[in-house]
């Protein structure tokens, strides 16, 4: 039985955070696949043993239950001491992406691939007002990733597996990444490090 447990999904970018940091930090883990688009996270038994919340991701060690994928990212960096703060200004500083990233970056990404992807309706109100604001936080991004080459400065840590969530969903996105040049490379760093493996590699997939 493999220490850590990941209760996720393929097309769950915020599953992906946790199953990138998983994976790069080399810890014995499985997937457990959630069968979202059926209904699990919905059903009584879900929310009752896994996640009362009804969301992915869940990682299980030790007899803990963690869900939200900043908390799960901070735990694991606890736990491994890997790309975690050195310092308490590197830790508000991480706390301080991971929250934009939340809030504005993976938010408007993740709701505009949904929408498109997944729930099929077209280009509405809804989708434009998502995609101006899903650029607006890659400009942000963009910009400040032109001073930096990593979200905190010169290595990785657990704002760059949450702000790159989705990121690498492709053209599932909606939203080209072509402009974005700055992020682009940031991607590619992120690519090169050892272990990095694309969500559907490390993931099962639903009948989305």
């Amino acid at each position: 039985m493999a220490d850590y447990k990941l209760y996720c999904m393929g097309e769950s970018g915020n599953a992906y955070k946790a199953a990138l940091m998983l994976e790069l930090c080399r810890l014995d883990w499985q997937p457990v696949w959630v069968d979202f688009f059926n209904g699990e996270t919905r059903g009584p038994d879900y929310r009752s043993g896994v996640n009362e919340m009804g969301e992915v991701p869940v990682l299980e060690h030790q007899g803990r239950k963690l869900s939200q994928s900043g908390v799960i990212l901070d735990y694991l960096a606890e736990v491994t001491r890997k790309f975690g703060p050195k310092s308490d200004d590197e830790r508000r500083e991480i706390w301080r992406w991971i929250l934009f990233d939340n809030h504005k970056f993976t938010a408007n990404l993740a709701t505009l691939r949904y929408l498109i992807q997944f729930a099929k309706t077209g280009e509405t109100p809804v989708t434009e007002f998502l995609r101006a604001r899903a650029n607006t936080s890659l400009k942000i991004a963009d910009a400040h990733l032109a001073q930096h080459p990593f979200i905190i400065g010169k290595r990785a840590t657990i704002a760059d597996f949450s702000m790159a969530g989705y990121v690498f969903y492709g053209e599932e996105l909606t939203v080209p990444l072509e402009p974005y040049v700055n992020v682009l490379k940031w991607m590619d760093r992120i690519q090169a490090m050892p272990g990095w493996k694309h969500p559907y590699d490390l993931m099962p997939r639903g009948n989305s």
